[in-house]
């Protein structure tokens, strides 16, 4: 799924004598979710993810701020409580167990407390979005992380597994073909921007085991 240099970065970072946090960006669709289950399926006990969606505000709260229409966009995050797990995250490796909150589409809402961290565990990757973006709090991002990776899929393979998401999970074909274009398309030109901020770009074909 990713070359041998980059698992083999990732062995070492995983076998090193202190916590290492690996942030990873890509395209609404890009694949991040499933780069990342794969990777836990590499690493086994020896990797954690925390997943940036688990920062979603609460479905109430973005009705609230009349922003609910636009949820994913980099508004509708709780940023600072993101870049405070990170923080305690870091401090805590050999110390105490830290525990994050998840994301869960069928609900489309997080869940609080359900992603532990062990104190051992020594690579931990968070993956989202935002991770590189400049505005709407989200700068001091890369300050909580030791290194990037951009990830680049084909981009026909890409929308195609957008679309596929919003579908499964209870999108019509229409609704799923208007959220892309009104919501997925704007954010993903804007994340596209920040690619060359990363530390290194990753290409990966999600068509393999």
């Amino acid at each position: 799924m990713i070359d041998d240099n980059a698992l083999r970065q990732l062995r070492q970072w995983s076998e090193g004598d202190s916590r290492y946090i690996l942030g990873i960006v890509g395209l609404p669709g890009a694949g991040k979710s499933t780069l990342t289950d794969w990777l836990k399926k590499q690493f086994a006990e020896t990797l954690v993810v925390i997943p940036m969606d688990g920062f979603h505000l609460a479905n109430n709260q973005l009705k609230r701020l009349g922003r609910l229409q636009r949820k994913g966009a980099p508004d509708t995050f709780d940023v600072s409580g993101y870049h405070a797990l990170l923080h305690r995250v870091k401090q805590a490796y050999q110390q105490e167990t830290v525990y994050a909150p998840s994301f869960h589409r069928e609900i489309e809402e997080s869940i609080a407390g359900e992603i532990a961290i062990p104190a051992e565990t020594r690579l931990i990757i968070t993956e989202g979005n935002y991770l590189l973006l400049e505005e709407n709090g989200w700068a001091a991002t890369p300050s909580f992380l030791d290194h990037t990776w951009f990830i680049h899929v084909d981009e026909t393979q890409r929308l195609q597994q957008l679309k596929r998401r919003h579908m499964e999970y209870g999108r019509s074909d229409h609704e799923a073909e208007q959220w892309i274009v009104t919501t997925d398309q704007p954010n993903a030109e804007r994340i596209q921007a920040t690619a060359e901020r990363a530390d290194k770009q990753i290409f990966i074909n999600n068509n393999d085991n």
